[in-house]
Parts: structure tokens; sequence; C-alpha cells
């Protein structure tokens, strides 16, 4: 049995979902976890200290038993920034902030808007046609010169779009968001007080 297919089956028999598993350089073995999810489902568990350690001495005593090489086991929640690799996460995740990287640039520019060299983009998740997601965003212009304010006068830039399958993605990712002293950030081209 495979490294991955052993730790997938710890996991879940703990009733966790194997999100990623990582080898890194110095015999580290990373494992994220978190709880599994279905359509329907209303509200997000959050993983504790206490699953994790749960998760660390079951494959720890597994890992041993199966005579996996590894310096150091880190078992941890997927944090702000959890990658979506599964059909399942993308659909969790609608409406989501997002960042999408693409195997290859998108070849033709739409209207003139979006560089043709482009792989990377930020933006809403939203389910398009069959089998088929899409990113929209608008690529505000960055101020003349640091902390400066942008003129609520000042248009918002036109929404883009760019529609893509799962197999034309190298990662996706959410988008850290912080909300800081319970600031809530404005809609775009709202005037904050």
């Amino acid at each position: 049995m495979t490294l991955q297919q052993t730790t997938e089956d710890t996991v879940r028999g703990l009733g966790f979902e194997l999100v990623e598993l990582e080898r890194s350089a110095g015999g580290l073995l990373r494992v994220t976890i978190d709880f599994p999810w279905s359509p329907g489902d209303l509200a997000d568990r959050l993983i504790t200290v206490e699953d994790c350690e749960r998760v660390t001495r079951q494959l720890q005593y597994v890992l041993e038993v199966e005579g996996v090489d590894y310096a150091r086991l880190e078992v941890s929640s997927p944090g702000i920034d959890r990658p979506l690799r599964h059909a399942l996460d993308f659909e969790r995740f609608e409406g989501e902030l997002v960042d999408v990287a693409l195997k290859a640039p998108i070849g033709q520019a739409a209207a003139g808007q979006v560089h043709a060299n482009r792989k990377k983009f930020r933006g809403t998740l939203h389910k398009a046609e069959g089998e088929q997601w899409q990113i929209v965003w608008r690529d505000e212009p960055a101020p003349a010169k640091p902390g400066q304010r942008v003129s609520a006068k000042r248009p918002p830039a036109p929404e883009q779009a760019l529609t893509f399958s799962l197999d034309e993605l190298q990662s996706t990712r959410l988008a850290p968001v912080v909300d800081f002293k319970g600031r809530k950030s404005a809609p775009s081209g709202a005037k904050e007080d």
C-alpha cells in the first residue's frame, strides 16, 4: 500500500478527510486534515488541536507498523488558504474569493482586457455550465503613490470572467482574507466610515 493510501485510510477511519500529504526535505511528513463535507451541510466545523493530536497518535502507530521512514510528523488544519483539489471542494467554496493558477496561459485576450500570457487570477468562484467553473474579478489600477486614497467618484474597473475546467488548473486555493478588529471590507465602490 502506498503512503498516500495508508494515510488517507487512517485519516478517514478517524472521521476526517485528507486534504494534503506532503514530504519535505529533512524527513518532515506534513498531513493536512479537515472534516468531510457534503452538499447540504450548513455549518463548517473547525479542526481543533485535539483533532490533530488524535490523528498524529494514530498515524505514528500506523506508519511505524508500515515501516515508513520519516523524521517528524506534522498534522494540521487546512488554514485560511486551503487548497481546492476536487469538484466537491469547488462546490463547497462556491462564492468565495480564490486564487487560481492555470497550467497554461489563457492564450487569447478577452476583448483586450486580459493579457494573453496571464496564468494567475484572484476573484470570486462561480459554477458555470456543465463541469465548468468561472472566476469573476476586477483589475483595479494601483494607486499612483503608496498610501494614496482612491477617489470614491472614480468608476469601478470593468468586471471580467474566465471559464475553466478543473483539468486546466495547476492549483487553486482560498484567498486569505483576514478580518482585523471585526472590520468588514466595504463592497466595491462603497465608502467606508
